[in-house]
């Protein structure tokens, strides 16, 4: 194909496409490139939608083909809503981000088509970045639909694109696209389903129009695991108040056009323990007897028979959710069955491994979790390697330095931290054993203000049943606390080679979880999210936002599995209760407002939130006790220590006063003689001599110095004075 116009603006050759020359004049010339632009997008799209997919199996939608489309939809216990789009249509490939996070939080789903040419894609690397940014605000700003409706109603999709579903297509009567179908539950024959023709596509719209859907169905075709999301009488509801039950019942009153009440039932379905009705504020009577004035408001029957008004911070079917998901004993069925769970420990189960239930605040840290996990981390899982060499080794004194200068720990912690580095760095070897590492931190020198209690004392990391939490929770809370510090100090790593790097806290989490986590698997889906978006972070704050959004990354991906606690759901955290600020609802979908969670997160993880509660002594047993114990006795620690108590009346000192590492040292220097915070007068393996902190092997090596100096002085002594002697008598020459 040729131009046969002779225009000195015609620059282009374009073939299976009309040729275009723009004439000289700038509106046309503008016109033109307009159109030759939309041409090659359009092309472009056609061209890579025959290998690429809008969705994949990693998105929480379920992908129908031509051979499992009619199944699906036959007989199902639940209803559908399908999707069906065609993977070259612009509207289709823009919509998708938002259908995704209909299903789920959006997570490497946003798909965006370049052009690129082959062996050469250096040049899109910033595009890229910019791409992963968009990713990473829509994954944290998009509320995902609960995964629990699933047990209600099933999303779906379908792409008309490939050659395959062709036919499909066709059966279903589909001629535009994106196309979206509703199927009722138990259709017993094919039907093409009712037609969304709503202009307006936006979540919360079409989350609404999913109620409504559901609301259609009648008792014969029911899905079978749906509640009722009709409103409850007045008769029905006061019938229940003080009454006892055997679970709690929730009330959402509002108003006839609102949907959070029918939200909430659903986003509660799976839970057990819990029942939730709608009531509407049109019923005057039941309005008055509750003494609700405004809404939509929720009111709570507890089992004893007992009721009230939640307290909500926002009145949003977020904070609903939230607040009645986290009632004690409410939980999340187990693969749906409703199976009763283990009650909550009260009491030891098996002397050494369990221990009685301790009260704690889910708003406070607690040391006795920080000192667990570094016991375990330390004793237990380092162990399993019996020799340091290479990476590992290079891992280690990198941990090492990080946590010796940004614990905010006890001072006979930070002594040991700040020893066990100090040795590292002092040995030039390429290979250290696991045993050495061992003896310094059962302190086998005896080096007086230097313990780490081998008591494993979980308190806020706690498990309904031993098994659960534990040490992956005090191991996420510790890196937290690390990246708060390291915000909050940022000279804290100075001299260490690390003080330029924002992301060093991060960067040693990586490589620890790689090289020494147990959880393999575990630590595969760490370095995945790693690799992924790690490199973008700039500074200390945005270090502490990027654990926190990959700890709920985590938690959301672990929901509802045989690891979660049933009576610790992982939920989105913090949650309303927590942190009310932290979360904000905009045209019905919920987002975080970062600015308050990282405000929080520092509030939270700061060294003046971590509790002492339930800290054992800093100081061992004599070494007789010591070597009595037994080996599960020695790993698990002393069943019969005893935890420090506070002194009635005063403000507590003794261990209380969690102070950073750089007022350890100063500590140290300032007050000679103290292993600690406000010491006790315990008795210690350790003498403090001249106040310097010498230990019994210190002051037994001086004395067998001493001992052998003089020995050697007297010797030396005696044989000059024998020779001086013999000297006189041979050259003496007495005189006549």
């Amino acid at each position: 194909m040729s131009c046969c116009c002779s225009c000195p603006y015609h620059r282009y050759l374009f073939y299976d496409m009309a040729t275009l020359c723009v004439d000289s004049r700038p509106s046309l010339r503008k016109t033109g490139f307009l159109f030759l632009k939309a041409s090659i997008i359009l092309v472009l799209l056609f061209h890579l939608a025959q290998t690429t997919r809008l969705y994949s199996e990693e998105d929480l939608v379920v992908i129908l083909t031509s051979s499992t489309i009619k199944q699906s939809l036959l007989n199902s216990s639940t209803a559908w809503l399908v999707q069906f789009y065609s993977s070259w249509c612009g509207h289709c490939i823009q919509y998708s981000p938002t259908w995704k996070a209909l299903a789920r939080d959006v997570q490497d789903d946003l798909q965006i088509y370049l052009p690129v040419v082959l062996n050469n894609r250096s040049a899109l690397d910033p595009l890229h970045n910019s791409i992963q940014d968009i990713k990473l605000w829509l994954s944290q700003n998009f509320l995902h639909l609960n995964e629990d409706w699933e047990q209600a109603i099933r999303i779906g999709v379908l792409d008309c694109a490939q050659e395959n579903n062709f036919d499909i297509c066709k059966d279903f009567g589909v001629h535009f696209y994106p196309t979206f179908r509703y199927f009722k539950a138990h259709n017993p024959a094919f039907d093409v389903g009712q037609t969304n023709r709503g202009a307006d596509r936006e979540l919360q719209t079409v989350r609404q129009l999913m109620v409504n859907f559901l609301q259609n169905h009648t008792k014969q075709d029911w899905p079978a695991s749906c509640p009722a999301l009709e409103p409850s009488s007045s008769e029905n509801i006061l019938s229940l108040i003080g009454q006892k039950s055997d679970q709690y019942t929730a009330i959402i009153v509002e108003n006839e056009d609102s949907y959070i009440g029918r939200e909430v039932i659903l986003d509660l379905m799976t839970y057990q323990g819990l029942t939730v009705k709608r009531a509407l504020s049109s019923d005057k009577r039941l309005i008055e007897k509750l003494g609700i004035n405004s809404f939509p408001s929720a009111y709570l029957l507890h089992p004893n028979g007992t009721h009230d008004i939640l307290d909500v911070q926002k009145r949003l079917r977020f904070f609903f959710s939230s607040f009645l998901k986290l009632l004690p004993g409410v939980h999340r069925k187990q693969n749906g069955s409703g199976a009763a769970q283990e009650p909550l420990i009260k009491g030891p189960q098996d002397p050494g491994i369990s221990e009685a239930w301790k009260d704690f605040e889910k708003s406070k840290v607690y040391m006795a979790d920080l000192e667990s996990g570094l016991h375990y981390l330390l004793r237990v899982e380092l162990a399993t390697h019996q020799t340091l060499v290479g990476e590992e080794l290079k891992t280690f004194k990198v941990f090492v330095t990080v946590v010796a200068k940004l614990f905010p720990g006890r001072h006979s912690v930070v002594k040991l931290l700040e020893t066990l580095l100090e040795w590292l760095i002092s040995l030039p070897l390429e290979k250290i054993p696991y045993d050495a590492i061992l003896d310094l931190v059962n302190n086998k020198m005896r080096i007086s203000g230097m313990f780490l209690s081998n008591q494993l004392q979980w308190v806020g990391c706690q498990g309904s049943r031993v098994g659960l939490r534990g040490y992956p929770c005090s191991l996420w809370t510790l890196f937290h606390v690390l990246t708060v510090q390291a915000a909050r100090q940022p000279d804290a790593l100075a001299n260490t080679g690390l003080e330029e790097n924002p992301k060093a806290v991060l960067q040693t989490m990586r490589m620890y979880i790689v090289s020494f986590f147990g959880c393999q698997e575990c630590g595969k889906h760490f370095e995945e999210m790693a690799a992924e978006s790690l490199s973008q972070v700039k500074s200390l704050d945005q270090a502490v936002l990027w654990l926190w959004r990959k700890h709920n990354q985590v938690n959301g991906r672990l929901a509802g599995t045989m690891s979660e606690d049933p009576h610790f759901p992982k939920t989105q955290w913090p949650s309303p209760d927590l942190c009310p600020t932290c979360h904000e609802e905009q045209d019905g979908i919920h987002v975080w407002n970062e600015d308050k969670v990282l405000a929080f997160l520092k509030q939270h993880y700061g060294a003046a939130n971590i509790s002492p509660k339930h800290l054992h002594s800093s100081y061992p047993k004599p070494p007789a006790a010591d070597r009595a114990l037994k080996p599960n006795q020695e790993m698990l620690g002393h069943p019969e220590s005893k935890p420090i108590e506070p002194i009635p009346g005063k403000t507590v000192a003794p261990e209380s006063s969690v102070l950073p590492a750089n007022h350890a040292k100063q500590s140290r220097v300032e007050g000679a003689g103290q292993a600690g915070i406000g010491a006790h007068n315990d008795i210690r393996p350790g003498v403090s001599f001249l106040g310097l902190g010498f230990s019994n092997l210190d002051m037994s090596l001086c004395v067998v110095l001493y001992a052998f100096s003089c020995v050697f002085l007297m010797f030396m002594f005696f044989f000059f004075r024998v020779r001086s002697k013999r000297w006189k008598v041979r050259y003496n020459r007495p005189y006549v």
